[in-house]
């Protein structure tokens, strides 16, 4: 079952929307350690002060909106030097809109606006080997597995898989 949803950029009074969904240990296991657990308010207004404020053709940064609500966020940071042609997604959502199609259509729209608007050829992901929501969701939106980097992170003490996967255009 899809849900309506739109994606906007940040706003400082969407802080307190998102910190319940973002105080979450499912979501922060998942992601680097740049995303803070516990989730505080404080928290919230760094990263939407950080996302209003930063360069905009280096960073798209997006709340993804349920009901005008900020849920969860998607973001586009583009690569320099030899790997200026690519853009690395990162995206998270909160757990009651999982399994509604919501964060696929929110890439697809992401991916095909990147295509379309910058001269990006290449976007990634990079999700950790057991976040098969997140791998799913990317095998969902097109994206291909290209390999995986063997103990490439470590999250809470403990070494990890992690997975690439890209769309081209």
């Amino acid at each position: 079952m899809k849900m309506e949803f739109g994606l906007r950029e940040w706003k400082l009074s969407d802080a307190e929307s998102i910190v319940p969904l973002a105080n979450n240990e499912k979501i922060a296991r998942n992601l680097r350690n740049t995303f803070p657990y516990p989730y505080t308010l404080d928290d919230a207004h760094l990263f939407i002060s950080k996302s209003i404020h930063k360069n905009k053709r280096k960073l798209l940064n997006r709340a993804v909106v349920i009901d005008d609500l900020a849920s969860g966020s998607i973001s586009l940071l583009m690569q320099e030097d030899v790997s200026s042609k690519s853009g690395e997604l990162g995206f998270w959502l909160g757990e009651p809109f999982w399994g509604k199609g919501i964060m696929t259509q929110a890439i697809k729209q992401v991916c095909e606006n990147a295509f379309a608007e910058s001269d990006v050829v290449r976007i990634y992901a990079r999700p950790f080997s057991e976040n098969q929501k997140a791998r799913r969701t990317l095998e969902k939106a097109g994206f291909e597995l290209e390999g995986v980097f063997r103990k490439s992170i470590c999250k809470n003490g403990v070494i990890q898989d992690s997975c690439m996967y890209a769309l081209t255009k």
